[in-house]
């Protein structure tokens, strides 16, 4: 193997890790309990040097065959309230970030798809990067990992934390690192997560959106942040191209049921998106989908254009959508003083 690039161990299958597993001429069975245990970091993230079910020259192979380096840490901060945001370093010097969001003694992560983002939104942070280049399969996952054994030191959190795919990138601009990075979780032993543990956050990238059934069944999260076209263009610049209109017509056609909702993000702007006009419209146009508001308020960033709402704008506004039998809730801001909040991440500490 001298010379020859590793695989990476952190974006193999468990099907194709099984194939490997039986070329070494060595039966199934063990090689989930082997990965099981690689994964969830009981053998440090690495190859045990011996184990009574596998023959010694499996496990030098599994060493040399695979990479099982994961992004590097490069900066850690935590917040008051327990968010904590993590600065990756990749292995060719870019940097991504994600965050560990508590919520009732289990973490929430928010992963980032990309490096910087070409959707150029006026409310985001990251926006203002531009794109760089999209993460590959086992940079997705390896930041997963990262945080879950920074978290779960001296064994304080062994489970499984959920994930919003809503860090750095659109989602679904990386379909194919999304998708793989998906089945990974959900089918990988020591990970297994289930599909309503996994949230994919998009402004409604429409090539994306279009192969949304080819994901596993997790949860939806569109980001609208207003009714209005004209509007939205001037927030979210793809709008100009994948309108509103266009983005609910895709969703038509996908299965919806009671038990099945579309979160709709809504970033409220202080005086800019948060009129009762825009809480009609917004009750309006959403009406036909089984769904959930997610009301945000904006997180300011170094120069951002606009300004966050006060907290009794915000419960005005939840509280002209409940006049409009919306199903509606407002995301309490966690990690907005070390730039960890919604649309902050902008590979920037303080």
């Amino acid at each position: 193997m001298k010379g020859e690039k590793r695989r990476h161990f952190y974006s193999t299958s468990s099907h194709e890790f099984g194939i490997w597993w039986a070329s070494k001429g060595m039966g199934l069975g063990p090689h989930k309990r082997v990965q099981r245990g690689i994964v969830s970091g009981a053998f440090n993230g690495l190859p045990p040097s011996e184990h009574p079910e596998v023959a010694p020259h499996v496990l030098t192979s599994l060493k040399n065959e695979f990479d099982f380096n994961l992004p590097k840490i490069f900066e850690r901060r935590a917040s008051r309230d327990g968010t904590i945001k993590y600065l990756f370093e990749l292995e060719d010097g870019r940097k991504v970030e994600s965050v560990a969001i508590p919520f009732h003694k289990k973490y929430t992560l928010c992963l980032s798809s990309q490096v910087g983002c070409a959707m150029a939104c006026t409310f985001c942070f990251t926006g203002t990067q531009g794109l760089t280049r999209n993460l590959e399969t086992h940079e997705i996952v390896g930041q997963y990992l990262s945080v879950w054994r920074d978290l779960n030191r001296e064994g304080k959190h062994k489970m499984t934390p959920n994930i919003v795919f809503m860090g750095q990138g659109e989602p679904l601009h990386n379909f194919e690192g999304l998708k793989s990075s998906i089945e990974y979780l959900m089918e990988t032993p020591g990970l297994s997560l289930g599909p309503k543990q996994i949230t994919v956050s998009t402004v409604g990238h429409l090539p994306g959106l279009l192969r949304w059934d080819e994901l596993p069944p997790v949860n939806l999260a569109i980001s609208l942040h207003s009714p209005f076209e004209e509007e939205r263009s001037k927030l979210i610049p793809m709008n100009k191209a994948y309108s509103i209109e266009k983005i609910f017509a895709v969703l038509r056609k996908l299965p919806w049921g009671k038990r099945k909702l579309i979160n709709f993000e809504y970033l409220l702007l202080g005086d800019e998106n948060d009129s009762r006009d825009h809480a009609k419209e917004l009750a309006k146009i959403i009406g036909e989908f089984p769904s959930l508001v997610n009301l945000i308020p904006f997180n300011p960033y170094p120069g951002s254009p606009y300004l966050r709402p006060s907290e009794e704008r915000v419960e005005q506004f939840k509280q002209w959508l409940v006049e409009e039998k919306v199903r509606t809730m407002v995301r309490v801001t966690k990690g907005d003083e070390i730039l960890a909040a919604c649309g902050q991440l902008a590979n920037q500490f303080k």
